[in-house]
């Protein structure tokens, strides 16, 4: 059976450049879609969680003159971190990796962002930061998961503006964009999902960055859910690979996204210019409102809302807009 080669956006700084992806095996994976029968869309879903992927392949980036192997981890999860060439330039730029099947190759085409010199970076969850998923509600978060295809699931009112102002902020060039990421706890399975409503709702190209892929449907009962360590280790790698950058945070208060960003703020007493959390409930937490008021007196512009307008006002009192 022929396997099938996936990327994900990557990312460059300065020094180094990180491209990523799987090896499945199968290209099944690559002729799934989503359908708009609802009930289709349940099936669809149901065999991303159940895609097997390919261990210890040998997998290949052409880049500049030059092709440089690695192989996948057991996972089937590859990545590559080499040293940038400065010449490629800024802004979205193609890469090509490839894998070879029966002496044939199979290639694949993806883009990495080299952010131009600028100096804010955008970091936001998804799951009720901006798609509507009911997370406090598992069972409800999950039949709308299966139940309702990309194209019929909601974004909240007015956060697609916020986004965009966001990325062009300070920005004279509307080709250049600011450094963008979407950092969740869904996983990889849900890579295309994620991708395609960004693209409908024409929120702000991003770098995802998300959990270790799920391959059996035990899994894919808790897909979203476990511990958030792996959400503050990739913010915590964000600023680390961008060290010059003022950060704008957005989360929710769902879950655990206020504690996350309190020690984030902690480790990083410079680079935190504000923290939005969107208020999912009927009222504010009172452990949220805490954490926030903490930050405050850290010096970090805090911002707890309901509605995306609330957000946009505070963005341009403070300026960042």
């Amino acid at each position: 059976m022929k396997p099938f080669l996936k990327l994900y956006r990557g990312y460059a700084n300065e020094q180094e450049l990180i491209v990523m992806g799987h090896v499945f095996n199968s290209n099944k994976v690559k002729d799934y879609d989503y359908k708009k029968n609802n009930f289709k869309n349940a099936t669809a879903i149901i065999n991303l969680f159940r895609a097997k992927t390919k261990p210890n392949a040998d997998v290949y980036l052409k880049y500049k003159n030059s092709t440089i192997r690695t192989r996948t981890l057991d996972d089937g999860y590859f990545k590559f971190c080499i040293p940038v060439d400065t010449s490629v330039g800024f802004g979205w730029i193609d890469y090509e990796v490839s894998i070879i099947h029966n002496n044939e190759s199979i290639v694949e085409k993806g883009s990495y962002i080299r952010p131009t010199e600028g100096s804010l970076g955008i970091i936001s969850d998804i799951d009720d930061t901006f798609l509507i998923s009911y997370t406090s509600n598992p069972l409800k978060k999950l039949y709308v998961l299966l139940f309702r295809n990309v194209n019929s699931r909601k974004i909240y009112r007015n956060v697609v503006s916020h986004y965009q102002a966001l990325s062009s902020a300070g920005r004279n060039n509307k080709n250049e964009q600011n450094a963008f990421f979407y950092v969740s706890s869904s996983e990889w399975n849900l890579y295309t999902f994620i991708i395609r409503f960004t693209e409908i709702h024409q929120l702000p190209r991003a770098v995802l960055l998300l959990k270790d892929i799920k391959t059996s449907l035990k899994d894919f009962v808790f897909t979203g859910r476990g511990g958030h360590n792996h959400k503050f280790e990739k913010i915590k790698h964000i600023l680390e690979f961008y060290p010059n950058l003022k950060y704008v945070l957005l989360g929710d208060d769902s879950q655990d996204d206020p504690y996350l960003y309190e020690d984030i703020c902690k480790i990083f007493p410079v680079n935190v210019k504000a923290v939005y959390i969107r208020q999912t409930g009927s009222s504010k937490s009172k452990k949220v409102t805490s954490v926030l008021n903490n930050l405050k007196e850290l010096n970090v512009e805090i911002c707890y809302f309901k509605n995306s307008d609330e957000a946009i006002e505070h963005s341009k009192r403070i300026e960042v807009i």
